[in-house]
């Protein structure tokens, strides 16, 4: 792992599960109509099993494919702006996303299968992987030989950054149970956008002015 102090790695870490969660889709939808239907912890429960699977993308992307983006971290400066324009991009396309409907559906009948649904849901979206490996680029988190602690740290922070997103998305709609509509994925998609522009905004910043992320 890169040379940072192991604070640091778990703030990038939960910065970037706060980032991958945070566009809202489809599992957003489906964890918010869980929340307004069967209750707040319901919600929640759908939220941390997005997380978990979140975290297994976020350790592919950091154990699998370390072969392949060694080579690129030698150009990591370059990278940093690349992935400093994807944070923008992503952000600009999130705050111009029309907001989903809340449509009908079938629901688990418990804890256990809320979270087991949405764990499965996102398995299925493997593009995860590479928002993950364009996110990792931007904050400068490069892989090396071996796994060790700020690996796990990282991954920690990836689990909680996205913990935190799905505590705030259904927090927010168990508060406004009785009037949420697709008028409050409107105002996330603004706020999630907004919140992606400033980190990519950041990221380039960090790049110019300090020469890349890790170079203290």
């Amino acid at each position: 792992m890169i040379d940072l102090v192991p604070a640091w790695i778990f703030v990038k870490g939960l910065a970037i599960g706060f980032l991958i969660a945070a566009p809202v889709g489809p599992i957003n939808v489906l964890c918010v109509r869980r929340t307004l239907i069967h209750g707040h912890l319901a919600g929640i429960a759908s939220g941390f099993g997005a997380a978990a699977a979140d975290t297994v993308f976020g350790a592919l992307a950091a154990f699998g494919v370390r072969v392949i983006t060694e080579q690129f971290f030698a150009h990591q400066f370059a990278l940093s702006i690349l992935g400093g324009a994807f944070l923008l991009v992503l952000g600009v396309f999130t705050l111009m996303k029309p907001p989903p409907e809340l449509t009908g559906g079938r629901d688990p009948t418990g804890l256990a299968a809320d979270f087991t649904s949405t764990f499965l849901l996102t398995l299925t979206n493997p593009i995860t992987i590479f928002s993950f490996i364009g996110t990792y680029v931007a904050f400068g988190v490069q892989p090396d030989a071996r796994i060790d602690l700020g690996d796990w740290l990282l991954l920690l922070g990836v689990f909680l950054g996205s913990c935190t997103w799905w505590l705030l998305i259904t927090t927010t709609a168990a508060f406004f149970r009785a009037r949420f509509t697709t008028v409050g994925f409107k105002w996330a998609n603004r706020i999630a956008g907004l919140v992606i522009v400033a980190f990519g905004l950041f990221v380039l910043w960090e790049a110019f002015v300090l020469g890349g992320p890790g170079q203290r």
